[in-house]
Order: C-alpha cells, then sequence, then structure tokens
C-alpha cells in the first residue's frame, strides 16, 4: 500500500457533483493499493499515520499526532499512486490491485483509523473525484506498508 499524508487547514472530496467528504484540520490520505497488499498492510498504515507526529507543539515543533490533536481525516482512493512510469511515457498500473482487492482493503483502512477514535471522511471508490484542500506547512509525506 501506498498513501500520500498531507496535512490540512480542511479538504473536501466531491463525486458527481456531490460532496461525499468533508474535513477540518487533519489528514488528507490519498490511497493506493497494490496487488500483493492485505489487511496487515492496512492495519499498519492507518496505524503508523494516526500516530504520525506531524502537527505543531506549543514550541511549533512536530510533536503532535492526529490523535493527539483530535483531528479528521479525509481518505481518497487513488489507484494512480502505483502508476509506473519508468518506461514509455504513458503509465503502467500493473502493480494496482484490482477494484475488488482495493476496495475491500480500502475499506479495511478506513474501519482502522475509525478504531483508532478519529473521525474518518472518504471519497467513492472507482469514481471520477475532484479534490480540494489547503494544505498547512505544506506538510507531505510518502508512506509504504513495505
Amino acid at each position: 500500500m501506498r498513501a500520500v499524508v498531507q496535512r490540512v487547514k480542511k479538504g473536501s472530496v466531491t463525486a458527481d457533483h456531490q460532496t461525499t467528504g468533508r474535513i477540518g484540520k487533519g489528514l488528507l490520505v490519498l490511497l493506493g493499493v497494490a496487488k500483493g497488499d492485505t489487511p496487515s498492510d492496512a492495519d499498519y498504515l492507518a496505524n503508523k499515520i494516526v500516530n504520525l507526529r506531524i502537527f505543531e507543539d506549543d514550541s511549533a515543533k512536530m510533536n503532535r499526532s492526529l490523535l493527539s490533536i483530535g483531528g479528521e481525516m479525509l481518505v481518497v482512493s487513488q489507484f494512480t499512486l502505483l502508476g509506473d512510469c519508468r518506461k514509455g511515457r504513458r503509465p503502467s498500473f500493473i502493480a494496482a490491485a484490482g477494484p475488488q482487492k482495493a476496495s475491500a482493503l480500502y475499506d479495511n483502512f478506513v474501519q482502522q483509523v475509525r478504531r483508532h477514535g478519529d473521525s474518518v471522511e472518504t471519497g467513492r471508490f472507482q469514481s471520477k473525484m475532484e479534490v480540494a484542500l489547503i494544505n498547512d506547512g505544506p506538510v507531505t509525506l510518502v508512506l509504504e506498508s513495505r
């Protein structure tokens, strides 16, 4: 699994002209599922992301996690994160999991985050979406489960 994690002041996602998720201060997570991924990959990433100390404390140091600030998370599926652009000019998505497996692991990731007590909003799986955000920092990290 691959995740692009962005610290945001607010974010939203729209599918078919309908807002499916909206958050205030927290994290926007773009999540891609690879062919060999398992539920343990989703569990690992969910735990890692909610505990990442990337929010500033009173001394302006990144010492606080999403859990400690009571922030929100917006999770958007993004199979294009698994695109391989090393050859040619068109990305290859052969490493991305198929829709059925990817959907199940995406849902597993969201459930794991919710178990930590975080407020989680989502996009609509396998839909064309528009994502809006106000970056905070900006702070953007790429995490992988392997």
